[in-house]
């Protein structure tokens, strides 16, 4: 096998780099190819995050180069109508997290995706799943075009060495983003999908929302749509199927300067008919896990921060807890250490704004 040697520390610090520079969504999709390319070359690419409080699901933030709109739609539909065999959920269950999907591919048994990349000018994608010890928090897609030498077992192994690297950019560049909100609080809004999975009605409020994310620098315009659909697909398969992913997305305030959440409720039991999508700001409730998932807060600091925002002082706390003052003073010098916060009313803004 070719190897190919790089230094993860720095791809990592060059990955951040080129996420945070203030370039427009393609400029920053554009940088993050340029550091990944010497590694693995490609024609496309899409780094999207998740975390692992909410699951396999969507991304809570994405970036993207040079993917077609039209075949990413395609995608996501082929996702959930048809069970792609490697979305992120079966990816998890290999043992290298990463596959070929094309005409040369690891997947004969889904022709469709031959198809529908060859129909888009794409000759084979390679897929990782980013996640380490702690979990999964998102996934990469590099795409060759038609004619190009398809991806091949070395730029699996690459891919594979690439993950550290990709975590460590993936969490500090959500955790970079202001701990309490700088963006003024909006009433939900609400996003209805048909069953013909497209949109029919946004609200005033939705609709700002919407607005704020397609003004950072992460999410191209294009994505939106897909995304809403995505979210409604997942809404319908968890009416179908209890045990299926919550259809529940919170993006951190690196992306638009506040926690915003994002909930599917189809509006029938079936889940066959319409699909409300809530989008909304900071509910503390829906908010806390993947806040404690991005900074790493352990189950302990996560019951001392759930006593906090409660306004009990340290002796309620630690009487609540059955800890000593003294554990939950080193739980707040913890806390306050992974997200940075200034004291308990900081901490507590950042959950409740």
């Amino acid at each position: 096998m070719a190897l190919t040697f790089f230094d993860t520390g720095r791809v990592a610090r060059d990955l951040y780099a080129a996420a945070s520079q203030k370039a427009g969504p393609e400029g920053v999709g554009a940088g993050i190819s340029q550091v990944l390319r010497p590694i693995i070359a490609h024609d496309a690419l899409s780094v999207v995050a998740t975390d692992p409080a909410t699951g396999l699901g969507l991304g809570c933030f994405s970036f993207w180069h040079q993917y077609e709109p039209a075949l990413v739609t395609a995608l996501v539909m082929h996702r959930y109508l048809d069970g792609d065999p490697y979305r992120p959920a079966a990816l998890a269950g290999l043992r290298t997290p990463a596959a070929v999907v094309g005409p040369a591919g690891d997947a004969p048994h889904d022709p469709w995706i031959g198809r529908v990349l060859a129909e888009h000018g794409a000759g084979s994608e390679l897929r990782l799943l980013i996640e380490d010890v702690h979990g999964v928090w998102g996934s990469l897609a590099l795409l060759r075009c038609a004619g190009a030498c398809p991806f091949d077992q070395d730029d699996v192994q690459r891919a594979v060495r690439l993950r550290p690297a990709l975590v460590a950019a993936l969490r500090r560049y959500a955790t970079a983003g202001p701990l309490c909100p700088t963006a003024a609080p909006l009433a939900a809004g609400v996003v209805t999908v048909g069953s013909d999975h497209r949109i029919k009605a946004i609200s005033p409020q939705a609709k700002e929302w919407l607005g704020r994310l397609r003004s950072g620098d992460t999410i191209p315009d294009w994505v939106t749509e897909p995304f809403l659909v995505a979210l409604s697909l997942a809404a319908r398969a968890r009416a179908r199927d209890p045990d299926a992913w919550t259809p529940l997305v919170c993006t951190p305030p690196a992306v638009c300067g506040r926690w915003l959440t994002f909930l599917g409720e189809p509006l029938d039991e079936e889940g066959a008919g319409d699909v409300a999508l809530v989008v909304q700001g900071t509910v503390a409730d829906l908010v806390l896990p993947s806040f404690c998932a991005w900074y790493g807060i352990t189950p302990r600091e996560r019951d001392t921060l759930g006593a906090l925002r409660t306004g009990e002082a340290v002796k309620q706390i630690a009487r609540h807890l059955g800890l000593s003052p003294y554990t939950v003073n080193d739980h707040l010098k913890a806390l306050f250490r992974k997200t940075g916060a200034g004291g308990r009313d900081e901490l507590i803004a950042a959950l409740t704004r």
